[in-house]
């Protein structure tokens, strides 16, 4: 009868230490897209700042067509920064997000789903930003 005991408790416990290291994994995955959100988040206003200074390039420039497309290529990338939030707010609770709570499997593919997304959205907000302050101080 010992035996059984202390077999069910080893098997409790090797199944508890691998749920934690799962959790882990689900709570280390969640901050690192959280820290790309972070990181680019702020960038909104770079955005803005470009935007207006390209608009009235655009305005005083007859030849204006770079401006135009990199004007466009930030109104984009803003505009993916804010349909990513808004799909990743639909997708997950602020438990999940913010206290590291459980992901259902479903939840766990979705995650995986968000942190290639936000990984191509910083690449295109940097990217975005950067053309449009090289063509206007080029020009």
């Amino acid at each position: 009868m010992t035996k059984i005991k202390l077999i069910l408790i080893l098997s409790v416990l090797i199944a508890a230490v691998y749920s934690c290291k799962d959790q882990n994994k689900e709570n280390s995955q969640m901050k690192s897209v959280m820290a790309v959100h972070d990181e680019v988040m702020p960038k909104m206003g770079t955005i803005s700042k470009l935007v207006s200074q390209l608009d009235e390039k655009i305005t005083n420039d007859s030849s204006s067509d770079n401006y135009a497309a990199a004007r466009e290529d930030l109104k984009e990338a803003h505009k993916a920064m804010m349909d990513w939030m808004k799909g990743f707010g639909d997708r997950f609770d602020g438990d999940e997000i913010l206290n590291g709570k459980a992901l259902t499997e479903e939840k766990q593919k979705w995650l995986d789903e968000e942190e290639t997304k936000v990984k191509a959205l910083k690449d295109q907000i940097n990217s975005s930003i950067k053309q449009a302050e090289d063509l206007l101080q080029s020009n």
